[in-house]
C-alpha cells in the first residue's frame, strides 16, 4: 500500500512505504521512500548503486529459537528475504551495498537484545561479503528511518519518546516530528 505524503523531507511525487516489525520491502521505483522506528530491532537498507534498486527490512530478533528458523521476525529469514528479493529485481550480489541502523538497549537491566542484533547484522553482512557503508548500531534512543534506495540517502532521527517504538507496532504513518530530534543523514 502507498500512501502520499508530504511529511519530512518529501516531496509530493514521494510515497512512503511504512516497513513494520518483521517485514521487508525492495523496490525499484525511484519515487518510493521507505521508513520505519527502530529500538532494539535492527533494519538493513540494502541496495544495488549500479541498478538504483533497494529495500529494507526490519527484525526482532538475530535467531529463532528452534524451530522458528522461517520466522521473518528473525534476522536470518528478514536478511536472506530482502537479498533475494533484492536478485529478483536484476542487483547483483557482488555490487550490494548496506547500510544498518538500530539495535539500541531500550531498557536498562535486561538482556540486551539490540546488541545482539547489531553483532548479528554485521556479522551476517561480513560472511555475505556485502560491505557496511554507514551504520548507527546501538545507544539507548530509538530512531526514525527514512531510506531513498534510489539514491541511497537515508535519513535518521533519534527519538525520544520511547512510547513511539511501542506505538509503531500499530500506525501505519510516522508519529508527528514533535517527538523527533537528532538527525542525520546519510549519502551512498
Amino acid at each position: 500500500m502507498l500512501a502520499t505524503s508530504r511529511i519530512g523531507d518529501l516531496t509530493p511525487s514521494e510515497h512512503r512505504v511504512h516497513v513494520v516489525q518483521g517485514s521487508f520491502e525492495v523496490t525499484d521505483r525511484p519515487e518510493i521512500v521507505f521508513s520505519t522506528i527502530l529500538g532494539s530491532c535492527v533494519s538493513a537498507c540494502v541496495r544495488d548503486p549500479s541498478l538504483g534498486v533497494g529495500g529494507m527490512n526490519h527484525f526482532l530478533l538475530p535467531e529463532a529459537p528452534g524451530s522458528g528458523a522461517e520466522d521473518r521476525r528473525y534476522g536470518v529469514q528478514a536478511m536472506e528475504l530482502l537479498i533475494n528479493g533484492l536478485l529478483q529485481l536484476g542487483a547483483k550480489r557482488d555490487r550490494l551495498e548496506a547500510k544498518v541502523f538500530g539495535g539500541a538497549r531500550m531498557t536498562a537491566g535486561l538482556m540486551d537484545v539490540g546488541g545482539k542484533n547489531a553483532a548479528f547484522v554485521r556479522r551476517f553482512l561480513s560472511d555475505e561479503d556485502i560491505p557496511i557503508v554507514a551504520e548507527s548500531l546501538g545507544g539507548d534512543q530509538a530512531r526514525r528511518i527514512h531510506f531513498w534506495p534510489a539514491l541511497g540517502r537515508v535519513k535518521q532521527q533519534r527519538v525520544q519518546d520511547p512510547a513511539v517504538v511501542v506505538r509503531e507496532q500499530v500506525l501505519v504513518k510516522p508519529a508527528p516530528a514533535a517527538q523527533s530530534t537528532g538527525e542525520l543523514e546519510l549519502f551512498s
